[in-house]
Formats: C-alpha cells, sequence, structure tokens
C-alpha cells in the first residue's frame, strides 16, 4: 500500500463523511449498495483528502479475470509478428497475478473481408480489451464501431489511424520513417539517379497501412529534396512467390543498369537472395525488420541497411496499457513513437544481443 493510503485509513474517511466502513469500501470499489446521499458524502471526503486508493492491491484482491485479444495478420515462425506475440506474452507472464490471459486471431491482410471476419470471432470470447494491427480504414472502422458499441478499449500497434481514436498506439510515425529511409539511400547512392522499390501486393493492394506511410513519406521526401531521381517500382506478389524469379530476371534485363533497391516490408530477404544466386555484388539494398533471414543477409553483404522498430517492446507495451487502463484504472499515453533504428554490419551484433534479452 502506498504511504498516502497508509496515513488516511478507510475508517478515517468514513468518520468524516458518517458513514461505515463498509459503505466506503463499496463506494471505492464502484459497488452497488450505496445510496447517493451516501456516495456523494463519501466522494466529497475522498476529493478533500485527495485520496488515491492502492489500486494495485485492490486489483489482486478482486480475483477478478481478464481476457485480453490481440488481432494480428497470419505469420510464420520467425517474421516480425512472432517477436511482436512473443512481448504479449512476456506481458501477459509479468502479471499473472492478475488473472490475465490472451487469445489471438490472426487475418489474411491481403484478403478484403478477413480482418472482420476474424474480428467477430474474437468478439465470440467477449474479451475486456483488443490489441489490433489495423487493416485500410475503412474495414477497420466498421471493426472499430462494433468494439466502441460494447465498450471495449482498444490499442493499435504497428500502424495508426488516429482518426478511429484507440486508447493507445505504439509503432513507428510511418512517414517519417519514410522520409529517413529516403535520406538514407540518397546518401548510400552516392550521386546515382535510379533506384527501385520493391513491393508486395496481393490483388493490388499492400498488406498493410504502414507499408503505404512509408512509401507515401519516401516518395514526399525524394519528391522534394531530390526530384531528379528516377524510381521504378517493381511488384512481386506475396501469394505468388514462385514468380519473384521471373518478375526480378525481367525487370534487371530491362533494366541492368539499376544498382539501388529499398523495400518497406520485412521480405528484403527475397531480393537479397536473388541478388546472391546471381552474382550481384554491386547492388546496395535497403530493408525493414529483424528477420533472421534479413539479418543473414546483411552479414554476407546483400542488404546494407536494415531499418527496424523493436516489435518485442511493442508487444509487450501494448498489454502493460491495457492492464494500467483496466485494471489499475491508469490513465494511459495516447500515441507512443517507436525508435527508427538503422542497422548495418557494424552493429547487429550490439543490435541482436539486446534483441535476444527482450525476447529471453
Amino acid at each position: 500500500m502506498n504511504e498516502q493510503a497508509e496515513r488516511i485509513r478507510i475508517k478515517d474517511i468514513a468518520h468524516l463523511a458518517g458513514v461505515s466502513v463498509g459503505t466506503v469500501d463499496r463506494v471505492l470499489h464502484g459497488r452497488s449498495g450505496v445510496s447517493e446521499a451516501s456516495r456523494k458524502k463519501v466522494e466529497e471526503i475522498l476529493k478533500r483528502l485527495d485520496y488515491q486508493p492502492n489500486m494495485y492491491a485492490s486489483a489482486l484482491a478482486s480475483n477478478k479475470k481478464y481476457i485480453f485479444a490481440c488481432l494480428l495478420p497470419l505469420h510464420s515462425e520467425g517474421e516480425y509478428w512472432t517477436y511482436v506475440e512473443n512481448g504479449m506474452r512476456q506481458a501477459i507472464k509479468a502479471f499473472s497475478d492478475f488473472n490475465i490471459s490472451l487469445i489471438a486471431a490472426y487475418y489474411d491482410q491481403y484478403t478484403l473481408g478477413d480482418f472482420r471476419k476474424n474480428g467477430e470471432k474474437l468478439l465470440e470470447q467477449s474479451p475486456d480489451g483488443v490489441i489490433i494491427s489495423p487493416t485500410i480504414a475503412s474495414e477497420t472502422a466498421d471493426f472499430i464501431g462494433e468494439l466502441q458499441a460494447r465498450a471495449i478499449p482498444y490499442i493499435f500497434i504497428d500502424s495508426n489511424i488516429p482518426e478511429l481514436k484507440p486508447l493507445s498506439f505504439y509503432g513507428q510515425h510511418a512517414r517519417q520513417s519514410g522520409c529517413f529511409a529516403a535520406r538514407m539511400m540518397h546518401m548510400l547512392m552516392q550521386g546515382a539517379k535510379e533506384l527501385v522499390v520493391f513491393r508486395q501486393i496481393s490483388e493490388g493492394r499492400l498488406g498493410s497501412n504502414q507499408q503505404l506511410h512509408r512509401e507515401e513519406g519516401f516518395h514526399a521526401y525524394m519528391q522534394e529534396h531530390h526530384p531528379d531521381t528516377i524510381l521504378y517500382e517493381l511488384n512481386l506478389y506475396a501469394k505468388q512467390p514462385h514468380e519473384d524469379e521471373t518478375l526480378l530476371d525481367k525487370f534487371f534485363e530491362q533494366y541492368p543498369t539499376i544498382e539501388y533497391g529499398i523495400t518497406f516490408n520485412s521480405k528484403a530477404h527475397i531480393i537479397g537472395e536473388y541478388m546472391e544466386r546471381h552474382g550481384k555484388k554491386n547492388f546496395h539494398l535497403m530493408g525493414y525488420d529483424l528477420l533472421q533471414r534479413n539479418v543473414d543477409c546483411l552479414r554476407r553483404g546483400s542488404i546494407d541497411f536494415i531499418i527496424t522498430q523493436q516489435p518485442t517492446l511493442q508487444g509487450y507495451n501494448s498489454v502493460e496499457s491495457l492492464f494500467n487502463h483496466l485494471i489499475l484504472k491508469k490513465e494511459v499515453k495516447e500515441c507512443n513513437y517507436m525508435p527508427i533504428n538503422l542497422l548495418a554490419i557494424e552493429n547487429i551484433d550490439f543490435y541482436l544481443e539486446t534483441h535476444r534479452k527482450d525476447n529471453d
């Protein structure tokens, strides 16, 4: 119990308000069975004394069970979202004394309607709070409307849609990340004028808002500061990976002099491994996220830089925010931008050591 709560006892509040100790306890914990007049008396005394109950101890004593839920893109072991989930489960373990459980649902980010369908499945389990990686704004808004109707708090992770008013957000400032990537890329190019942007799409849509906003920031920076740079785009199809080789062959047959490229998703290793197979040692590549295959390419020199954003910490903090809001009744910060970390061969080992500790 905190010092202030020890100094002001419940029986002292009861005496000053002229009510029973039981009445004060019911007011403090929001329980029924208190007349409006008695409640006002107690609340006036609490306000006058600036009384702050020890919510941590109260939550422990309540034995209430909480269901937290997350709705994330489908992913394979070792991909970006694995680390986000690791962080969430670490937080659930850290707060295990409070009877919190985590349920997860996954949606195909390239299939329209799959986000909503799997979100509906989560709602069938009556979660107390939900952590969401948003899809396109219109589809996300439909699901958020249901959460709002049920008064279920929700947190956005990885990408933000501020107008949907999440309780909190954890992720990079995607547009600024794209601007940063453009600035670093221009320095890497050392005066070269041609650059290719590799994109992962399906049925004409990118996999995430984050990629879209990174691209927007990148293009805006280049247009403002280096309008003479010629930007090409090569679309690779997320659900047809067997076509990657052919598409890359055709592109480099058509544009053999291009030696610089960037991708705004976590699949930079597709390009890096292609360059290794074809002996293209002069091609310079930048990508996102600390996947093992990306790290391997970085070590072998087929990726020059990786931009990363601490996914484990994002996962942990999102659960902690729900915990603080729902259980400890604390205010939580609405927007929490993650750092934009640039990794190269020279600093990867240091970063990986920190990353491993976060995932232990």
